[in-house]
């Protein structure tokens, strides 16, 4: 399966840090109605049993709503609940290594920091891109900050989608027009939201005119 950009657009990055009693599978919901065109969920905390089970009903979820899913990390969650992706980071699997096991059907996303490590990504089979962290964020604590110059010459340097990501919200996104990114992925401006749905609504429009 090949990554299409406009897939890209609006990436939502699960973290139940603001479940506050509600569900994952809800605040999912939720932003798929307000328009997100990606989903990646990312658990840290949970055994492998808790997330495949947890996968399984999302990924049906997205499905509903035909929105890619992807896995963080976990290869082996991502091949028993047959996501669409997978991403991994620097410090985990090797993206040619994850490509042996998931085989060719499934999209592997890569976080990547500069045009060397994005180069090499693709080079290694990667269908497209996360290049962060665009500004500060609490998400990632100890993430360095890249320039919109970094940015821009990942984006020169690539020919497979690439996604913003870090510390990015409503108040921000404009600042990342005419870098040639594809989208953005949030976690904290999606669901740290009391509407969810409605919120997705703004952050889709800005997106969107981001990329114009």
């Amino acid at each position: 399966m090949k990554c299409d950009n406009k897939t890209m657009l609006l990436y939502a990055v699960t973290d139940r840090a603001w479940l506050n009693g509600s569900t994952l599978y809800s605040q999912v919901e939720s932003a798929l109605k307000g328009g997100v065109t990606c989903v990646q969920l990312r658990e840290k905390e949970l055994d492998d049993e808790a997330f495949l089970a947890e996968a399984i009903e999302i990924s049906a979820l997205c499905k509903k709503y035909d929105v890619p899913f992807f896995i963080n990390d976990n290869v082996e969650v991502a091949v028993k609940c047959k996501a669409d992706g997978i991403h991994v980071g620097q410090e985990d699997m090797a993206a040619a290594k994850v490509r042996e096991r998931v085989g060719d059907d499934m999209m592997i996303g890569v976080s990547v920091h500069s045009v060397e490590e994005a180069q090499a990504a693709v080079a290694a089979g990667a269908d497209c891109l996360g290049v962060g962290a665009m500004f500060s964020t609490s998400t990632k604590a100890d993430a360095d900050v890249l320039s919109m110059d970094i940015l821009r010459d990942i984006c020169a340097a690539v020919d497979i989608p690439v996604v913003a990501i870090g510390g990015i919200g409503k108040h921000n996104i404009a600042k990342l027009k005419g870098t040639g990114v594809d989208g953005v992925a949030l976690v904290s401006a999606i669901f740290s939201a009391e509407d969810i749905e409605s919120e997705c609504k703004e952050l889709r429009k800005l997106s969107e005119d981001m990329i114009k």
